[in-house]
């Protein structure tokens, strides 16, 4: 079935890449806003707009009813879900499919075998991947059985979310009880899921993560990625290839998120995110997000790949068009996530009206952005502004020209976290590459003095 009218139910950057992607492939794009986001850049940007509903994500972005209720009212052909909000949620692709609406994502068994932490590594498991110890803890009595036999530091996560929220580090038994109700209440608050499990801390690790793409019946892998800069779990720069991985081990990484992907009988972008352990060089599975990521763009960088439009392509039914001895990686890329926040105050979000900006251009530079001179940063979703994505022949020369393209970003009127990224791409540790997934909070207890105050 060939797409013709697609609705895009989400916002920010993420909607204005999808509007780019069906401008070249000449599908009509219909962007589902919110009232914050009727007047936005890629409500600006697409052939047509429709109101979701109010500002607030649950009456609009986060309301399955409403997405369908907009795709109908614009006799849409298909929905893209972007990232974040409804992008993993079974219930949005079920009642796309009640209605004869295309789901540009994975099937609704899919969504649920990998929307579910725990289900999810009963499938890695069964498709012969390595997983950190640990297992459910339903009470403290479960968590300190599960203590007990892979000992601390322990991580608990939340079985029905991710993004950091329910996941809480325990280095010490007297902690476990406090700790265990705290991840407990937040994974109740923010997915309406308080299941937790627990799993052995790796101290030395590192997320790195495999891209694949699948028809249901084939699936290729399309280069792996680092994103071990984070923040609370939330990712600030990614780059791929992940640097310093060894050849066998990346080989065998590739291999797993293949095995992971078939024997889900997986269709579309996903993306299976692993934790490397640098001390033993090997690895272990995380979780399957199914979904285009946030970072998509870096191996998009160096494939030479339209990620969306693979996607929609296989949305609308096709065998993949690409097959693993097409997938060369070429050169290194990195991302720099550019947010509306104080960093010089915890981070603290920023919104208010973006009085100019100024986009670095250039061999090998690329910037996903909605914002502009008079855009407004609403306080209602995430403070993502744009995305610098940087090309360059080797890691050192990305790095070299990320530097001196953010020395040209500006995005005036609203604190941005440009200064952390160049605080970040200046750092010793950083530059040699391999970082864990513990170097931010080291790397800010360094370099956070010189940059309060810095906008």
């Amino acid at each position: 079935m060939r797409i013709q009218r697609l609705l895009i139910a989400n916002r920010g950057e993420i909607a204005a890449r999808v509007i780019r992607t069906c401008a070249r492939l000449g599908i009509e794009s219909v962007l589902a806003a919110s009232d914050a986001d009727l007047q936005s850049l890629p409500a600006r940007l697409a052939d047509r707009v429709v109101r979701l509903g109010p500002a607030q994500a649950s009456a609009s972005y986060l309301d399955p009813a409403a997405v369908v209720r907009a795709a109908q009212a614009v006799d849409a052909d298909a929905v893209h879900p972007g990232y974040g909000f409804l992008s993993e949620n079974p219930a949005l692709a079920r009642a796309c499919e009640q209605v004869g609406i295309v789901f540009v994502g994975p099937s609704i068994e899919s969504l649920h075998a990998v929307g579910d932490k725990l289900t999810a590594r009963s499938h890695a498991v069964a498709a012969g991947l390595p997983v950190v110890p640990g297992g459910e803890a339903a009470d403290l009595a479960a968590a300190r059985a599960v203590a007990a036999e892979v000992g601390f530091p322990l991580l608990v996560k939340a079985v029905g979310g991710g993004g950091g929220r329910g996941m809480k580090l325990v280095r010490s038994a007297a902690d476990l009880a406090h700790t265990l109700d705290l991840a407990i209440s937040e994974a109740a608050a923010a997915f309406g899921d308080p299941r937790v499990y627990v799993e052995r801390y790796v101290e030395s690790g590192r997320h790195v993560e495999v891209q694949v793409l699948g028809d249901g019946v084939r699936a290729i892998a399309l280069g792996d990625r680092d994103c071990s800069v984070q923040r609370r779990y939330q990712k600030l720069f990614e780059e791929a290839p992940a640097p310093l991985i060894p050849d066998r081990v990346r080989a065998e990484m590739a291999e797993a998120a293949l095995a992971l992907a078939v024997h889900l009988g997986y269709r579309g972008l996903g993306t299976v995110e692993l934790l490397y352990d640098r001390e033993r060089q090997t690895f272990y599975f995380l979780e399957m997000n199914a979904r285009i990521q946030v970072e998509h763009p870096v191996t998009e960088m160096v494939t030479g790949l339209d990620l969306v439009a693979e996607q929609l392509a296989v949305a609308e039914g096709l065998p993949l068009r690409l097959g693993q001895e097409d997938i060369a990686v070429t050169g290194h890329a990195v991302e720099c996530r550019i947010n509306a926040e104080d960093w010089a105050h915890a981070f603290r979000p920023s919104p208010g009206r973006i009085d100019r900006v100024v986009l670095p251009t250039g061999d090998g530079i690329r910037v996903d952005t909605h914002v502009q001179g008079g855009s407004v940063v609403p306080p209602y979703y995430d403070s993502l502004l744009a995305k610098l994505i940087v090309h360059g022949t080797d890691r050192a020369d990305a790095i070299a020209r990320a530097r001196a393209a953010l020395e040209l970003l500006r995005i005036e009127g609203v604190v941005t976290t440009v200064p952390v990224h160049q605080a970040l791409l200046d750092d010793a540790e950083f530059a040699a590459g391999g970082v864990d997934t513990a170097f931010f909070e080291r790397f800010l207890q360094t370099h956070q003095p010189d940059l309060v105050g810095v906008t």
